[in-house]
This record gives C-alpha cells, structure tokens and sequence, in this order.
C-alpha cells in the first residue's frame, strides 16, 4: 500500500513538472500576447463593461422603483421576449437649454484652463530640462510633491485661502485695499483646475523636452537665428507631442471636473459634474443622468481621436 502510495506521487510530480514545463514553454512563446492581454483584460472590465451598463440605462425609462430605471428585456407570456429602447433621453439633451449650456460652460472652463496650464507649466517644464542635474531633481520633487496630500485637503486649503477672511484678503487689507470677492466664484475654480492640473501639464512636457537635441538651438544661434526665432522654428515643433500629451491630461478631466466647482465655485459655476451629480441623486433620474455621461463621454474621445491621427502621421514620417 505504500508502495502504491509513493508511485502515485512520483506519477503526479512528473505529471506537474510536465504541465509547468509545457506552461512555461507556452510563454516564452507567446509572452507578447501574454503581456498586450493585461491591459487589455483590464480595460474589459473596468472600463468597458462599466460602459456597457451605463450604456444599458441610458436606453431606460425612470422609474420609481428599485432599481429607478426600466428593464430594457422583458420576459412576457408566452416565453415572448420583449425589447424597449428609449431614446428620448439623448433627445432631452438637446432641447433642454439646461445641458447644452452646462456642456458648453464645462468645455470653455476646461479649454482656458488648459491654455493657462499651458502657459504657466512650458516656461516651468523648459527650465526643469535646462537645470543642472542636482537642481532638477528638486524641482521634480517640488512638482510632485503636492500628489502625497489627498486631493480633496488642497482644495479644502484653497477655500481657506480664497476666502473673505483668508490669507489673500488678510493680505489686501494689510496692504490697505479693499478686499476681493475670491471664494465661489469663476476665478477660484479656475485657480483650483490650473493648481491642480498643471503637474499633468508639465511632466509629459518635461519628458518630451529631455529627449530633444539641443545642439540645434546652438546651431541656429550660430547662422544668426534670434532666441525667439529658434524657439518658434525648433523647440515648439519639437516639443509638440508634449504639448498635445499635456493638454490631453489637463483638458479631459477638467471638463468632468466635480469637486472643485462645487467647492470653490459654490454651485455658481454650473458644470457638467455637477449636472450628473444632480441627475443621479437629487433628481434620481438614472437614464437622463446616464445618457448624459455617455454623451460626455462621446465629446471627450474626440481629442483623444485626434490625439491617436496625429501620432500616427508622426510615427509614418518617422
């Protein structure tokens, strides 16, 4: 019996060492599509099937119930399948001022946030790169140092600071001023974005500048170019897909942004966040809610498309 006993574990240890050869055999073979299939396993279910049920409701009617929606497939008698797509929800969208209004202000928003991102995180990024090595690593640090403090303190931090007693009016009054009417309005979000967003601004700028060549600058100087000529005719053509990398991580989730005008703009800066906020909870009202999440999504893969189409000409002239 022992015997039997020990001959079966020897046959089942051959019979795994032989599995574990043919699985490692298998991906050494096909470990390209091993490693392509993570992400792409990933963005399955946590972007795509989420999608798919927003999607689902958005094609709902509302419903005072729970859940607060339609079914979209219903069993009647007869084993009879029975399939309702709603529509009007999408068409609601447009004909209440209300949404066009809120998209068009989250767009503008973003949009100049973005530029003034632009502007405050290229100059930033550009001296970074032409720093010494010691000193860029600091610099580095300082940007990415607000990242180790939740999100939602440095916004609570700015109302404090925006505020009618805050620092900034203690400060205007010191200086013998009337004080500004900062706190809940278009200027303190537009703080809010710019402070929050402009490190996605000035990393992928940063990375873009640290593979230029910078021998042409010196080039240029040397057959007479002016520094700002050579700026406009080799740094910013250079630095493009930075630019666009950079205004991509600013503009999107600008535009959805939530937190910071209800925060700083104190319900007086209507975004689309806020819009879908209400749908979903005040209003309970799940299918408007969703169609105008998926409609929101649909506007913000454009830039994204447009993203893709500009690099791949790059890459084909490359």
């Amino acid at each position: 019996m022992k015997l039997s006993i020990d001959t079966m574990g020897i046959h089942a240890s051959a019979v795994a060492a032989k599995l574990q050869r043919r699985l490692a055999a298998l991906a050494q073979e096909h470990w390209r599509a091993l490693v392509l299939a993570i992400p792409f396993v990933w963005l399955l279910i946590f972007f795509l099937a989420p999608f798919i049920f927003v999607f689902k409701i958005s094609l709902a009617e509302a419903l005072i119930a729970s859940p607060p929606y339609t079914s979209l497939i219903e069993i009647v008698d007869d084993g009879i399948i029975n399939i309702r797509l709603v529509v009007d929800n999408y068409a609601y969208l447009w004909e209440d001022d209300l949404y066009v209004k809120t998209y068009l202000n989250s767009l503008k928003i973003s949009t100049i946030s973005t530029l003034l991102c632009l502007l405050i995180g290229y100059p930033m990024a550009y001296a970074i790169v032409r720093s010494s090595q010691t000193t860029k690593h600091v610099l580095l640090m300082l940007i990415i140092l607000p990242f180790w403090t939740s999100f939602l303190l440095r916004v609570y931090a700015w109302m404090g600071i925006l505020a009618d007693q805050g620092l900034i009016n203690d400060f205007i009054r010191w200086m013998g001023f009337q004080p500004l009417r900062l706190l809940y309005t278009h200027t303190a979000v537009y703080i809010g974005i710019v402070y929050t967003y402009v490190p996605f601004m000035i990393l992928p700028l940063y990375a873009n500048m640290e593979k230029m060549n910078w021998e042409l600058l010196d080039a240029a100087a040397d057959l007479g170019a002016k520094p700002m000529t050579s700026f406009f005719t080799i740094t910013l053509p250079a630095t493009s897909p930075g630019i666009l990398a950079g205004s991509l991580l600013v503009f999107i989730p600008a535009t959805g942004e939530y937190v910071i005008p209800d925060l700083l703009g104190g319900g007086n800066v209507l975004m689309i966040g806020r819009v879908l906020y209400n749908e979903f909870n005040a209003n309970v009202d799940w299918p408007v809610a969703s169609a105008v999440a998926i409609a929101l999504l649909l506007l913000l893969v454009l830039p994204m498309m447009l993203y893709q189409h500009v690099q791949g000409k790059e890459d084909g002239l490359k």
